[in-house]
């Protein structure tokens, strides 16, 4: 039994005939507008998600709220919700109209971050939150499926590089945009609103960036569903013609089973370096507020035009650096890259945390953005070089459950946990930053290259049962 064969053996049963099949996608002008209403959703996402990190101080005072809680309104809320609605919907990605999918969740999460305005206690505020993750939870699986079938797989990268600046374009005028806000509504104080009576500077903010997001689910939903292309499984209708239909749940699971080494190192891979990276964003902000003496206004235009920046070149960067990767070294190019970046990462982690001078500390802070966004524009790709088309919902809502299960729900609570337990001074979070950061760069490391050779072999033998 050859490669191919071998390939097909562990795939659905009909999947072999279709799997080389050509594929026809919509005009290039089409699919990047897709991709451009995709990443205004994704900005969105993290405008709603991130914008807390800058509120730390005031909802604690207020609510009389310890780190480790704020960091349960940071984290854990997201990654709960991920585990009981994400693989959920990812199936639901895989076999339903993906553009009503994203519109739903788009409306959902813009009316729970308003929500987060009204409320008076820290048990409504978390259960909120949770409602925010759950709608966020659909977005990148169906951002990534709608992409993955409007461009053919050779020029798929950069579309995918470009939708995930959405987070830094998102985390960044959550720092901007809140900062500014918060400055307006400091200088106003509280509102009174009709018959739900005085609202404070931080809850003016999640009204603010809560309701035009509905704006934003409404052009989602106008969004035309593509033809899935490369589609494994299929069905005879009655009249004698091939229709797509979703890949039954055993033999996902048995693909990936056939494929753990492989998927499992991966997924822990992006899964540390995110527990790095939500931490680091959680707590950056109060890092400098705390340590340096900055407002939340200095901070929250400073850190959002760095993530702006840096966040964004980076995500291009490494989108491109890993589509020349992949032509010099095959399967293993985007993962070399993903080495390299991390090593190089690391001496700045520690300049931007040990440095006594806050202006100083900006210029490693920024190389610490810049490169590990790289990895932003890597993961989409090495993810889709790993699985069929009817596979990629399942599949990137399991590496999200991962991402969102230790990155949010470890990264922003360890750190808050060092703070609190550990050192028991708020002024030294910068020793729990780099901790965390430090261990996980290790972590993540390990399990890339646990993985490295089983992915190769992967995604070679899906190349080659590809062209059979």
């Amino acid at each position: 039994m050859d490669d191919g064969e071998a390939l097909r053996a562990s795939m659905p049963p009909s999947a072999g005939a279709a799997a080389g099949q050509a594929a026809t996608y919509p005009s290039p002008a089409y699919g990047w507008y897709v991709v451009a209403v995709l990443t205004v959703a994704y900005v969105f996402s993290f405008l709603d998600r991130q914008i807390l990190s800058l509120l730390v101080e005031p909802m604690k005072r207020d609510l009389g709220l310890t780190d480790t809680q704020i960091s349960l309104l940071q984290g854990l809320a997201f990654a709960l919700c991920n585990v009981l609605v994400g693989l959920p919907l990812g199936r639901l990605v895989d076999s339903r109209r993906r553009t009503s999918l994203v519109a739903a969740g788009i409306a959902f999460w813009s009316l729970a971050t308003a929500g987060c305005g009204l409320v008076r206690s820290y048990p409504a505020l978390l259960l909120l939150r949770m409602g925010v993750g759950a709608g966020e939870a659909v977005l990148t699986p169906a951002a990534n499926s709608l992409i993955g079938d409007h461009f053919p797989p050779h020029k798929v990268g950069l579309p995918l590089a470009v939708y995930s600046i959405g987070i830094f374009i998102g985390g960044g005028l959550a720092l901007v945009i809140g900062a500014t806000i918060i400055a307006g509504a400091l200088r106003s104080g509280p509102l009174l609103l009709p018959l739900i009576g005085e609202i404070r500077p931080w809850q003016t903010v999640f009204l603010i960036i809560g309701f035009p997001g509905l704006l934003v689910a409404g052009l989602a939903l106008s969004l035309r569903e593509p033809r899935r292309t490369g589609a494994l499984h299929h069905r005879i209708a009655a009249d004698g013609t091939s229709t797509v239909g979703a890949v039954p749940l055993r033999d996902v699971v048995a693909y990936l089973r056939t494929n753990a080494r492989a998927f499992v190192g991966i997924n822990l891979f992006m899964g540390f370096s995110a527990v790095a990276g939500y931490g680091v964003a959680a707590w950056v902000p109060s890092m400098f507020i705390r340590r340096h003496g900055w407002s939340a206004v200095e901070i929250g235009h400073t850190y959002g035009l760095l993530l702006l920046t840096f966040g964004t070149a980076g995500v291009l960067c490494g989108g491109w650096l890993g589509d020349v990767m992949t032509r010099r070294h095959g399967a293993a190019g985007r993962l070399r890259a993903a080495v390299a970046v991390k090593l190089l990462t690391i001496p700045f982690i520690v300049a931007y945390t040990l440095i006594p001078d806050g202006r100083t500390a900006l210029f490693p802070l920024a190389a610490a953005v810049f490169l590990p966004t790289f990895l932003n524009g890597l993961s989409p790709a090495i993810l889709q070089q790993m699985v069929p088309n009817q596979m990629r919902g399942t599949a990137i809502s399991i590496s999200l459950l991962v991402i969102n299960l230790l990155g949010l729900g470890l990264g922003p609570t360890l750190i808050a946990l060092l703070n609190d337990r550990v050192f028991h001074d708020p002024a030294a979070i910068h020793h729990s930053i780099l901790i965390v950061s430090i261990a996980m760069v290790t972590l993540s490391l390990l399990c890339l290259l646990i993985a490295y050779r089983p992915y190769v072999a992967l995604v070679d033998r899906l190349r080659l049962a590809a062209t059979q």
